[in-house]
């Protein structure tokens, strides 16, 4: 395994969110769209400008796509939703599938054909009754439940491979992919990481599989939460590589810059200890990195 962690990171001159979340690289507007889950917002920065924008919402905001005929897609606790950056208006998508006082939509991508794909938490935790989704010709499709915390959506270059992962279990899984009929096969597991054990300390924990993104070669970067640390996973589900990070919880990387080698990292400072916050203070902010491999450019949905 290779230490890939640069001398130096960039934080994004933006203000730090409470859970940042799901970065999306726009390939139109060139520039950078992250939700705060907690804080119940949606921000955009622009690199070529270094203007920071965001709108707030009643209700958290879990993750977004980019629109092929303009527009954000959102996907908020109460359904999803067309959002108008101009004009601040959200036009309604579809109603939420389940019960909003116990769940909530999470991470969500669009696949290669623009189909977007979108799962749940199950906020009780226990038993798994999260599931994942597909939105698609205006029709909202249950393909995959019996999880609890759904994350880690990323395609293969290739297409031909899903990766869907579960947060509480530690697993991520790989599952066949068909890009015409957008139905996934069977999952079966690609990575799989030791459990938190009571008291362990999070010095000697590895962290758990949330957020992820796929580079041009087909390698899977997966954040670790509270494993400070993201790890760049082979197609075979090996650790190639590590990159140690300057927070406790990063929440998902995606390639971003004109030519994809600017890694964007959001993170997350939501109920962590005062201590760790003091010896960590770029907890919750967006951090940037140069790699050598660049990533693969967002689909737009639609």
């Amino acid at each position: 395994m290779r230490d890939l962690t640069p001398d130096a990171h960039e934080p994004l001159p933006a203000p730090a969110s409470v859970l940042g979340e799901s970065p999306l690289w726009h390939p139109v507007e060139q520039a950078l769209y992250w939700c705060d889950i907690a804080g119940f917002a949606l921000n955009r920065f622009d690199p070529a400008s270094g203007q920071h924008a965001h709108w707030s919402f009643a209700t958290e905001v879990a993750s977004c796509a980019a629109m092929r005929d303009g527009g954000m897609l959102l996907a908020m606790r109460d359904g999803l939703w067309r959002f108008d950056t101009r004009t601040g208006e959200r036009t309604p998508l579809v109603a939420a599938p389940y019960d909003t006082a116990l769940e909530r939509f999470n991470d969500g991508k669009c696949d290669p054909q623009g189909r977007f794909w979108v799962g749940t938490i199950y906020e009780p935790r226990k038993p798994a009754l999260a599931a994942l989704y597909c939105f698609s010709g205006g029709t909202l499709q249950r393909v995959a439940d019996d999880v609890t915390v759904s994350n880690g959506l990323a395609w293969s270059p290739d297409g031909r491979t899903m990766y869907w992962s579960d947060t509480t279990s530690h697993t991520v899984f790989a599952m066949d992919f068909d890009g015409a009929s957008g139905q996934p096969g069977p999952r079966r597991v690609f990575a799989r990481f030791p459990l938190k054990q009571p008291e362990q300390d999070l010095a000697t924990y590895g962290g758990r599989p949330d957020g992820a993104a796929v580079d041009s070669e087909g390698a899977y970067w997966s954040a670790m939460f509270e494993g400070q640390r993201l790890l760049r996973l082979s197609p075979a589900g090996e650790v190639l590589a590590e990159l140690k990070l300057p927070v406790r919880c990063a929440t998902m990387p995606c390639f971003g810059g004109a030519d994809l080698k600017t890694l964007y990292v959001t993170t997350s400072r939501e109920k962590r200890p005062a201590d760790e916050l003091a010896r960590q203070p770029l907890a919750g902010r967006v951090l940037a990195f140069r790699v050598d491999v660049p990533g693969l450019p967002a689909t737009l949905f639609g």
